[in-house]
């Protein structure tokens, strides 16, 4: 039995917070006509002042709750209550809508509920967690604890509490980390595997003993010839994620994306189908609340403008060319950068210059996509509203492309630099491409590039998911802290100056941090992002689905603390999938076989291996008994280059160790007498033209066989919809009035033959 305390604390439906001001202030003129709106459509307001700040409790109607029923055919049909007609979720997002989408004016101008939180005239407007609520107690036990970890996910409970959306979203998170399960192992296996041949590998040896091959100077100026033998390690880190079974993870992993999306349709069916919401409709929803706010509404209907468009495509034009301008500055900055370690007194700088270049760009990128986050979603939300979108959906699907679409390119831009084009267009030695025509542009590591890529993606993800993770929980944390020491001990007295109890609650609700419409956006934002960084790129780092995998089992329930503990209560919105997400999943997938491709024909050392091995290695003659297939394979990646065709520009670092040298070895397949390409160059150019069509082709095919092998929608929930579609069929012929039947009988020939005669007598009026 609940108290009267409780009670009146369920009784109201949303709070409105606003700093108190004088009687004939201009925002208290304008609460004042904003409220008596309210009340001539029955609401009920109750005014508790406290101090400083002053609370307005809203209580809505019931008939507003019955007209929703009436017109939408009862869709909360599980919800059964004598007080209520409605759940609390579908009375939340009801009350929401009427209080944001009520009018008023004021000196000519009117305004709406945002409208007036943006000129200061209330500075909060929010739900209520309310005090010792059943469902609210039960989360915080079974899914807001560290304890909860390893348990699955009270989705029902999740969905009674914060509505269908959020719901959703953590079933698809959970569904998307379960699934990350199977990657990371599949992922730790290849890397196992590389790390088992760490040391055995025939080219990290023939690196690793390289001690007379000297390589050309990787700077212009005071940097000297070196040994290729000094990159050891490097080679041996290099093999860890550039080996055989890089192909197979890469086609597994285009397999992994398109079973976990498939099976995650069959799982949001077989969700979406128990809470009777497979054949919901948001436009007649949205419709059915326009209408209970206002029966004279003006609909907005569908436009669509040419000039509007065209505006934003140039303005996503123009954002896009500023990120990818943001990448090369960021590709200039490891270009000086590395020269200036190559100066360094310090030896120990020195001889790590190319790695401490890209980590140090590395952490620089993670700082502008941090900066450049906020920037986007201003931008976005700029061409958002140039677009003019009808309904909250279709503002939060542009909001989202556009959002992402950005977002994408300041997180991968980079990324695509050090995979396609890192060492493939900096030239060759006395005839270097140089930036400003003084800064030639970086090298490739003798055992390939792929080692830079694995370094960037692993600090910009260990970088995000960490840092990102730690801000996301103690930002609100310790603000609400903060809040709790400030706020002075005093009771909340109401109007009449006597002590308010119930409005404690309102009180303890204002505390906690504040949500906004798109608090949900930015979580599946960020699992987006992660998806991409687990999917692209992932044949160059294995190990980023393990990594996804961990992060998600914190991110759960850091996610359910924070909403159920230190954020105010989100208004919960009805749903039935995860909306465009979905597509941008979908397009992400096929993103991903293309980039896995490119990866191992272009940045992998797949394809000039397999070329050595069956062409130019010492197996391609049939004679391989005590012999390495890959013997003799790096001096055959190394050009040569004569040091009397160096340009004015290189200075060499003279060395007592190495004098009068006449050549160095680089990087590349050319001839040593003018420089061109080789032959080999073209056979491997060709070869990796030839896979990348193969792998994707191939890698595309087993994609759309296995979405036609997995269907979206299980047999169960197309029988239940059926069964649910006669029994409301059978409903309404119930209905039908009995005196139809009578009229047919009564009307319909006694036979066929009457049947007959009665055509013959319509035939003979037709010929008269």
């Amino acid at each position: 039995m609940r108290n009267l305390k409780e009670t009146k604390e369920l009784n109201w439906d949303y709070v409105l917070v606003c700093k108190s001001t004088s009687l004939d202030s201009t925002e208290e003129q304008k609460r004042g006509h904003y409220f008596s709106v309210l009340q001539k459509k029955g609401f009920r307001i109750k005014k508790v002042r406290d101090g400083k700040v002053t609370f307005y409790g809203v209580r809505a109607p019931k008939d507003i709750f019955n007209k929703y029923v009436r017109l939408l055919r009862n869709p909360d049909k599980g919800h059964t209550s004598i007080e209520d007609p409605v759940s609390p979720t579908s009375r939340i997002r009801i009350v929401h809508f009427i209080l944001h989408n009520t009018a008023v004016g004021f000196k000519g101008k009117e305004e709406k509920l945002q409208d007036l939180i943006n000129a200061k005239v209330f500075e909060a407007a929010f739900p209520l967690h309310t005090r010792k609520d059943e469902t609210r107690e039960g989360l915080k036990k079974s899914w807001a604890r560290w304890r909860d970890i390893i348990y699955v996910q009270p989705i029902e409970e999740i969905r009674a509490y914060y509505g269908e959306k959020v719901a959703l979203y953590f079933a698809w998170l959970g569904w998307y980390t379960i699934m990350l399960l199977y990657a990371a192992v599949v992922g730790l296996i290849v890397f196992f595997y590389g790390f088992a041949h760490f040391d055995n590998s025939q080219i990290s040896q023939e690196i690793c003993t390289a001690n007379n091959t000297l390589m050309c100077p990787l700077c212009d100026q005071n940097c000297p010839y070196w040994p290729l033998s000094d990159t050891c390690t490097y080679a041996k880190v290099t093999h860890l994620f550039d080996n055989e079974g890089t192909v197979f993870f890469a086609m597994f992993m285009a397999v992994w994306a398109t079973i976990f999306l498939e099976l995650w349709k069959r799982a949001r069916a077989n969700t979406v189908s128990g809470w009777n919401l497979y054949n919901w409709d948001e436009d007649e929803e949205e419709l059915a609340l326009e209408l209970i706010n206002d029966p004279e509404c003006v609909i907005k209907k569908h436009e669509h403008s040419y000039w509007r468009s065209m505006a934003v495509l140039l303005g996503a034009a123009v954002v896009i060319a500023v990120l990818i301008g943001i990448a090369q500055a960021l590709v200039i900055y490891r270009v000086v950068v590395t020269v200036s370690f190559m100066r360094s007194s310090c030896e120990f700088v020195r001889e790590h210059a190319n790695t401490a270049a890209v980590m140090s760009g590395a952490v620089l990128h993670y700082l502008t996509i941090v900066i450049m986050t906020k920037v986007n979603r201003v931008i976005s939300t700029y061409l958002c509203n140039l677009e003019k979108p009808r309904t909250f959906t279709e503002r939060e699907n542009s909001f989202t492309i556009k959002v992402f679409t950005f977002q994408f390119v300041t997180h991968f831009s980079s990324l695509f630099y050090v995979a396609f084009f890192l060492g493939r267009i900096n030239g060759y030695p006395g005839n270097y491409v140089r930036i400003a025509g003084q800064w030639r542009l970086e090298e490739c590591h003798p055992s390939g590039c792929i080692t830079d890529l694995f370094i960037q993606m692993c600090v910009i993800m260990f970088l995000k998911q960490t840092l990102s993770n730690f801000v996301e929980y103690l930002s609100p944390y310790l603000s609400y802290k903060c809040r709790l020491v400030k706020e002075r001990k005093c009771k909340v007295r109401g109007e009449d100056g006597s002590e308010d109890s119930a409005a404690e609650c309102w009180r303890a609700n204002y505390r906690l941090g504040a949500v906004h419409v798109f608090s949900l956006f930015d979580e599946f934002l960020e699992m987006v992002i992660q998806y991409s960084f687990t999917t692209i790129f992932v044949a160059a780092f294995p190990l980023a689905p393990l990594l996804a995998f961990l992060n998600n089992v914190l991110e759960i329930r850091l996610d359910a603390i924070k909403m159920t503990r230190l954020q105010r209560r989100i208004v919960p919105r009805k749903a039935n999938d995860i909306g465009i997400w979905l597509q941008v999943l979908e397009a992400v997938g096929v993103l991903a076989v293309i980039t896995n491709g490119l990866v191992i024909a272009v940045t992998s050392d797949f394809i000039p291996r397999l070329i050595y091995l069956y062409v130019y290695g010492p197996c391609a003659s049939k004679n391989t008994e005590g012999i390495n297939c890959f013997s003799g394979y790096i001096n055959s990646s190394l050009s040569v280059f004569y040091t009397k065709d160096f340009e004015n520009l290189t200075q060499v670092l003279q060395s007592p160790r190495y004098t009068n040298i006449a050549e160095c070895r680089y990087r590349d397949y050319r001839s040593s007498d003018d420089y061109s390409f080789s032959t080999q160059f073209w056979h491997i150019f060709a070869a990796r033209l030839g896979f990348l069509i193969v792998f994707e082709h191939l890698a595309v095919c087993i994609k759309f066989v296995a979405a036609w092998f997995v269907p979206d929608i299980p047999q169960r929930v197309q029988n239940s919809n059926l069964e649910m579609k006669k029994d409301h069929l059978l409903e309404e012929l119930s209905m039908m009035p009995e005196e139809s039947d009578d009229i047919l009988k009564a009307g319909s020939p006694n036979s066929y033959s009457d049947f007959l005669m009665d055509d013959r007598v319509i035939e003979r009026s037709t010929e008269v």
